[in-house]
């Protein structure tokens, strides 16, 4: 086992790319709908404490995405773009009201054989194993503990790790997780989560079990999240 000793600003994105995924998720929540004009962008970047010039970044990558039109001398238009992927696309909770920036504190990092309680994924007897603490808005809202199949990668490094898994996969592993399954209900908090929700061990709480498909099609990534449903919901929309 590894033990990760680090601030919860390690491997966070870049701010504009923080900001990017922040409008993202909340024009995906409905909380921005189609065709809604954004605030003037001086007035944007006083809002999120930055530059004009980082504000520029965050608006011209949602652009890029399809998610936001400029017209010349008027400004930003949400232009709803279902099939845009942002970095935190797969990360179905949000806050009750809908959206929230996601970040993580990584507790450890493990490399060991697959427990007898897990369902059968990947071809390999062993894992590497993450467990996390899941914020939005710096809140914390879930214990994740995520197992990728040792055939992906024989090693892994925790410092090139990032907030985002699949960021982190897909620049450090070749790896994408293209599509995943998810089955929601409750569970009770583990032990191991001891002080990371408001929940304490043992007692219920909702559940999300996932598995992950990579780019050719094998189940290589099995993950269980427990949350907090009264700082959390779980959402999936609908096209």
């Amino acid at each position: 086992m590894i033990q990760i000793e680090e601030n919860i600003s390690a491997g966070k994105l870049p701010v504009y790319l923080q900001i990017a995924e922040q409008i993202a998720r909340q024009i995906s929540a409905g909380l921005l709908i189609d065709g809604q004009r954004l605030p003037p962008e001086r007035e944007l970047a006083l809002d999120y404490g930055v530059t004009v010039r980082t504000l520029r970044k965050s608006l011209a990558r949602l652009t890029e995405q399809g998610l936001l039109t400029r017209r010349q001398g008027s400004g930003n238009y949400v232009s709803k773009n279902e099939n845009a992927g942002s970095i935190y696309s797969f990360f179905r909770l949000e806050r009750p009201a809908g959206g929230g920036l996601p970040s993580a504190f990584m507790l450890d990092v493990s490399s060991l054989k697959k427990p007898e309680d897990l369902p059968s994924f990947g071809s390999s007897k062993s894992g590497h194993r993450f467990r996390r603490q899941r914020f939005l808005d710096d809140i914390p809202v879930a214990a994740e503990e995520i197992w990728l199949d040792q055939s992906c990668a024989n090693q892994i490094n925790p410092a090139q790790m990032s907030h985002s898994l699949y960021k982190f996969y897909k620049e450090r592993l070749g790896l994408w997780i293209v599509h995943a399954e998810d089955w929601v209900g409750l569970d009770r908090l583990p032990d191991w989560a001891d002080g990371l929700l408001t929940v304490k061990p043992g007692g219920y709480c909702g559940y999300i079990e996932r598995f992950g498909w990579s780019q050719d099609e094998k189940k290589v990534e099995y993950s269980r999240t427990w949350y907090d449903a009264a700082a959390a919901r779980y959402v999936a929309r609908l096209k």
